[in-house]
Formats: C-alpha cells, structure tokens, sequence
C-alpha cells in the first residue's frame, strides 16, 4: 500500500479526539470493537488519527503495540491496511484479542456454528454441576445461571479450536455481564449489592449477539488480516523482528493499583478457567508489568536490590525518596499496602520495556505511550517524567508530553487531594 493510499484511510486528529483518546466508551459503537468491553482499552477513532497525522513522516507505517489489550490499535492497523505486531501477557485478554482478529472469518461459516451451539442448548436438560464458584452464584439468577451453563456445555462439546469456534467462544463470553442482574461494571469489582433493572434473558442476548457479530464480520471482509499477536512479555518483545516498527501506540498498566487480572474474574470463573480469586496470581498476575500492589511482597521483591538494578540508574536518587516515603506512610495505614514494592518495580520493568521497544524500533521511530501520573497515599509518583527519561538511557533520542486532561479534580470521595493528568507520552528513536 502507497502511502497515499494509506493516508486516505484517515481522518485528522481533532482535539476532541485527543481528549477521548483513553476510553473505550467510543469503541462500542464500532465494528468488532464492541465485541468485547475491555475497561483498560483506549479509543479506536483517537488510534485512527493519531496514525494518521504520523503517516506523513514515513512511506509505510508498521505499527507494534506492545500492550496490546483486546486489540484495539491491530484492528485498526488491519482496518488500514498496516502491518502490526501486538504483545499481550494476560492469557484471557490475548484470547479475545486473537479472536476478534478473527473477524475476517467467513460470517456464514460462523454463524451456522453458533446457531447450533444456541439450538443444542436448548435440548439441554439442566444440570448445574459441578457447581459454580460463588461469585458466579451471586452473578446470575438460578434460571439465567441455567441457560448459560447449557450454552457453555453446547459450547465445549462442539469446540475444535477452528475460528468459528473462537468466535462463538467471545460470542458467549460476551453477554455474560449483559445478563447478570447485578452491578458488573468493566473495572475489576463486581458488586453484587448493587442490582440492574433490564436483564437479557441468557438464550435472547446469545442470539442477538451472533447477530451483532454476523453484521460486523460481513463488513470486516475486505480488510487484510496483517496482524500478528503474541502472547507474550512486553518486557522483552520476544517474537516481534528487530527494527520492524516505526511507531509503536500503545497504554501501558498506570501504577495506580488496578488489578488487570481482576478486571475478568467474571469470564474466568464462568468458564472454569480458575476457581475464584486465589487463582488469579498463578494464572494471570504472574505474567504482568507489576503495576499492583498486588503482585508484590516482601517474600517476592527486595526493595533495595530492585532499586540498586542498573536500569534504573536514570532515577536513582528519585524514586528512592519516593520509595521511602511510601514505606513510611504504609506503617501508618491499615492496609499497610505495598506501594513501595509496586512503584520500584514498575518501574524497573517498564524500563525493561523501553529496552525491548529499542530493539524492534526501526530509526527513526515515533512512540506514543497513553498514560497518567500517580499518587499512592497521596504521595505524588511523576510517571512521565520518569518514564521519559528512562526512554531516553534506553537508547531513544527524545520525549515530550502532551496533556489531554485532568484526573482527580471531582470526585468527592477520592482518598487524596493531589491533582493528576493523563496525555501522550511522545517518544523519537
């Protein structure tokens, strides 16, 4: 593809467009996009333009994102006609990732598929055991928990590993939280105290969404399939070539203790992958940039050999101070959470990060990193500036920053008072 070509696909970024850059709200309105409401997404339209505006430095664009989520910026690259590597490391999220890759699939082939996983259901008796963890119990009502036990079991006795099996794997996880009668918002809590009015019946919202899928797979089918995922560590990069990207767009985990392998605890435990939460640390979080307090303690980070690593030579003396500060704080605290651990660690993998991108990045490159500043216990974490300059000690030339809005401002009920931004972190190589 010319680059000509290439930059008809677009449309210029506005500053609207910037502003939204980190929700996936938008993206439930588009195409394949909305197959799955990932919390940690970012918008498709932003990703549309942003590339855009940067095709006119280079004859062809090859994209990587090494956070590769549920696949917002490949389908996009796909939707161009532009070549792209992602790098996902949650085994769940990579999953529904290669899955909606997969939307160039023949929709007929599909839809047969998964219309006679929806009729074998429905000869199901229903039979619910072995029983269900206890945060499906609380989830689903007994006669919805029916219907979507019977669609899991059709689902699994006609699983081949084919992609219209993959689609109708997504299809069903998909509607899981659209038929729960109680609070499942996208972020990693469900709250089961808090109960929603409209209810799909589990049979209903299955075939509404094959439908939903058939529509966009058959609008999908002229794009090229050039995207590869790996599943994989975006500290290392492994199976992406060297020098194969020229712009890498991507969000990283922020370090504010959201925990990314809470976030699908739902689909997870529905479909027997683990048994509850305790499962979670050797399935998923071990596999993660440690952005949550989660994933560190004293049994599996020491402190001070962390901060002495070399990588983080550039920021030393600061995030030492930073460090102890928040070691201090923690004593004072009831949950004496270990922030201490999080932040250095973060850090020390995402400068592993910049390594790896070095690696891959052609010269010159453009990266954009979506990403906000922290403060745990209120004690203020400059994110940006020190991932700038680890950028740079990993072999980049420059980096800039441009804010798209604030945090922290409104919320009445937010544990500190220190003000926060979110923008692009805008890296040269």
């Amino acid at each position: 593809m010319t680059k000509t070509h290439q930059l008809s696909l677009f449309e210029s970024e506005s500053e609207e467009t910037a502003k939204r850059t980190s929700t996936f709200v938008d993206n439930m309105s588009l195409p394949v996009h909305r197959w799955f409401r990932y919390s940690a997404g970012f918008s498709a339209d932003w990703a549309r333009s942003y590339i855009k505006n940067c095709a006119k430095e280079f004859d062809e664009i090859r994209v990587v994102d090494p956070f590769a989520g549920s696949g917002t910026s490949l389908l996009v690259a796909n939707e161009c006609g532009i070549p792209s590597y992602g790098v996902e490391s949650h085994p769940f999220v990579a999953r529904v990732a290669r899955t909606k890759l997969l939307c160039t699939t023949s929709p007929h082939e599909y839809r047969t598929f998964a219309k006679a996983v929806l009729q074998r259901a429905k000869n199901y008796e229903t039979d619910i055991s072995p029983a269900y963890p206890d945060l499906i119990q609380k989830c689903f009502q007994g006669d919805k928990l029916a219907e979507l036990d019977r669609l899991r079991r059709s689902f699994e006795e006609s699983s081949d590993g084919s992609s219209k099996s993959e689609l109708t794997w997504l299809t069903l996880v998909g509607i899981l939280r659209s038929v729960s009668h109680v609070g499942t918002a996208q972020w990693q809590y469900v709250l089961p105290n808090k109960t929603k009015k409209n209810v799909l019946i589990p049979f209903d919202a299955f075939e509404r969404m094959i439908e939903i899928f058939h529509r966009d797979m058959k609008k999908s089918q002229d794009y090229s399939s050039r995207a590869i995922l790996v599943e994989g560590d975006a500290r290392t990069c492994d199976g992406i070539p060297e020098n194969f990207a020229n712009l890498i767009i991507t969000s990283p985990p922020y370090p504010n203790n959201y925990d990314y392998a809470d976030a699908t605890r739902l689909e997870m435990c529905f479909m027997k992958e683990i048994g509850g939460w305790s499962d979670l640390q050797e399935t998923v979080r071990k596999h993660l940039v440690r952005s949550c307090s989660q994933q560190t303690t004293s049994s599996n980070v020491d402190l001070e050999s962390t901060l002495e690593h070399g990588a983080l030579n550039p920021i030393r003396d600061d995030i030492r101070r930073v460090c102890e500060q928040l070691g201090e704080i923690r004593q004072t605290k009831g949950g004496k959470k270990n922030y201490h651990l999080m932040v250095a660690s973060y850090f020390l993998d995402l400068s592993l990060v910049w390594t790896a991108l070095r690696r891959i990045c052609d010269s010159p490159s453009n990266v954009c990193f979506v990403i906000g500043d922290s403060a745990p216990y209120g004690i203020y974490v400059p994110v940006i500036d020190w991932l700038g300059r680890l950028a740079v000690a990993a072999g980049f030339t420059e980096w800039s920053f441009r804010k798209i809005r604030d945090r922290n401002i409104k919320w009445k009920n937010r544990k500190h008072r220190v003000p926060l931004c979110e923008g692009h972190l805008l890296v040269k190589g």
